[in-house]
Order: structure tokens, then sequence, then C-alpha cells
């Protein structure tokens, strides 16, 4: 590491006491979103002080004056001092990205950061130990069956189900659009799961038919909380290790595939070549590492976040490539996105 730093760098570690902090960050953000901070402030209209910011939202002044100076600190928030007084106002982002109501919002990724993923991250020095997820540790739950601990209630689902929205509110659009698949007039999104991806997908390449594969009680979450009156995307109810797939021409594998162990891997593969139409093929959708072992450092955080939630791991292309062609797929493209997610397309 030495190698790569500057003297002054060596003289004192500002980086490394940057990362040291990186989860006090995290958790001021994630706090403010629980406490409702930035809808307050986008609602406002004005910028708020901290005794107003404290009185609409219940909490001590003192407590939260140190919360909104840490977000001005770290540029979510900005402030300006009238006769004494802090007044607090968002940022353009905070507003985009960090108000419940945003067209944009990640308040939904945040809150499974905040309530499942981090209480999971406690113990990443055991998952490191013993090779294996923290599910039971961290919540009580059996680590074997991961959908079980993941879907554990319907507020858990209703959470995960947030999350993958979240996700490709920001990703989806340069996830879809990184290959040309209008050639593929049916197209079955396998694990789906609130179908963000699929309306992306949808407004992409309007002349082909989406449809969104999950377990029943996912497709009937997804349609009672997700559904939106425009939607032209189809739900279909499946166990897609357990049940046929419907014949299509493009399988669409988003963030699916890092979840399971090769051999459960190859095996979902080869059932979806077995089923793929003449000429169609499958788009998987990962967060893919190096070759070198040296980044993306977000694909390396995954995968550990992989190591204590789930049992499957983070990949590099050259995996990915192999099962594709021991489950009979040729033709493997491979398109980094330079966003957190990067996809795959195989044809049969």
């Amino acid at each position: 590491m030495a190698e790569h730093l500057s003297q002054s760098e060596l003289d004192y570690p500002f980086k490394l006491l940057e990362y040291f902090n990186g989860f006090r960050i995290s958790k001021v953000i994630f706090s403010a979103c629980e406490q409702g901070v930035f809808d307050l402030l986008l609602q406002s209209q004005k910028p708020l002080s901290a005794a107003e910011v404290a009185r609409e939202l219940g909490t001590s002044e003192d407590g939260m004056e140190r919360l909104l100076d840490a977000l001005v600190g770290v540029e979510v928030l900005e402030v300006e001092l009238t006769q004494g007084t802090a007044y607090y106002s968002s940022t353009d982002v905070a507003n985009l990205y960090l108000a419940k109501n945003s067209a944009k919002s990640l308040y939904d990724m945040i809150i499974y950061q905040s309530q499942t993923i981090y209480p999971l991250w406690n113990n990443l020095g055991d998952a490191v130990r013993e090779g294996k997820n923290q599910n039971e540790k961290t919540f009580g739950l059996s680590s074997e069956d991961i959908f079980s601990a993941i879907y554990r209630s319907e507020e858990e689902m209703l959470k995960f189900m947030g999350l993958m929205n979240s996700s490709w509110v920001i990703d989806g659009h340069d996830v879809v659009n990184a290959f040309d698949l209008s050639r593929f007039k049916s197209i079955v999104d396998v694990g789906g799961c609130s179908g963000a991806l699929a309306r992306e997908l949808a407004k992409a390449y309007p002349a082909s038919t989406l449809t969104v594969l999950d377990l029943p009680e996912v497709i009937q979450t997804a349609q009672k909380h997700f559904s939106q009156s425009d939607d032209t995307i189809k739900f279909l109810e499946g166990d897609f290790f357990k049940e046929d797939l419907p014949a299509a021409d493009l399988y669409v594998l988003a963030r699916i595939i890092h979840d399971w162990k090769e051999e459960k891997s190859l095996m979902l593969l080869r059932k979806i070549h077995a089923a793929c139409n003449s000429g169609g093929g499958v788009l998987l959708v990962e967060a893919m590492l190096l070759e070198n072992h040296r980044g993306p450092i977000m694909a390396q955080l995954f995968s550990l976040n992989m190591l204590v939630q789930t049992e499957g791991k983070e990949q590099p292309p050259s995996h990915y490539t192999r099962l594709l062609t021991a489950a009979g797929f040729t033709d493997v493209g491979v398109c980094r996105t330079g966003k957190s997610y990067d996809t795959i397309l195989a044809l049969k």
C-alpha cells in the first residue's frame, strides 16, 4: 500500500482516517433519512434552523444541530449564518436522491442498508473466519435458505423490493442500453422482483413483450405495492429453480447469479438455455470484478456483502463467460457501463 501513497500521506494517514470514519458518514446519512430531514427541508421551501427542524421532527435541538452540521460537512446540505443563527437547506443532490418522494429517490435503498445490511456487517469478521453468511447470528435465521431470511416478513420483503427498485432507478437505463436488445421480441426478467428493470426494458424496447418471473409472494407484493397505471409488463408466478421456464427470446438475470454457488448457477443457466428460443440469449447483470483483483471497489464491497448475506460472490467476466459456455451459450459479449452494474450478453 505504501508505495502508492504520497509522502504527505505517509507522514499523516489522512486517507486511512477517512476510511476509518466511513461508517460514521453512512450512519449520518441513514439517520437523517430515517428521521425525515431531507423531506422536511424539501417541503419547507426555505432554509430552517436546527431548532425548527428539531421541533418539526421531534428530536433534541442539540442532537439535530450536530447531525445537520455533519451533513453540511459531507456536502449533502448547505448552511448560511443569519444574525448568529445557522439556517440549513438541501442541495440539489439531496432533493433528487434523498427525499423520499423524489422520482429518483434512493430512500428505500438507504433504509435497507441501515436496517438490514448494516447489522449484518457488524459480523463481517465472523463471516470471513467462517466463510458463510451471518443471517443466523444477526437475525436468528437459518443460514441455509437465504431468501427465507431476506423475505422473513412482509416488512422485510418490502424493504428488499424497495432496494431493488432504487437500484434500477439509477442504473436501469445504462443496463438495458448496454447492448441493442431490439431483436429479442419476448423477454423474461427472471427473478425480476418489483418489475423496475422490466419497466426500463419496456421503455427502451416498446416492441418487445416483457414478463417478470418470480416467487408467488414476490409477484403478489409487486402487483400490490409497485404496479404502475401505465404498466405494459406482465407478471408470472413461479420458482425458477423448481418449475419450467416459459419460452422466450431473451432471459434477463439481474443480480441473480451472484447469489448462488457455482453449481446452482450453472444448473439455472442450463435450464434457461433449454427453454430459450433458437437465436435467443441471456443477459447477465452483475457488479463485475476486474481480472487483476484491483477493483472496482464497489464490486469488491458487494462481494463481501454476498459473503455476509448470501452464499454467492461477485466475479470477473471470465467466470461468467466460463459458466455461460458450459451451459451451451456462445458469442459472449461483455459491456462495462462505468456505473455499479455491468452486463454480459450470450446467445444460443
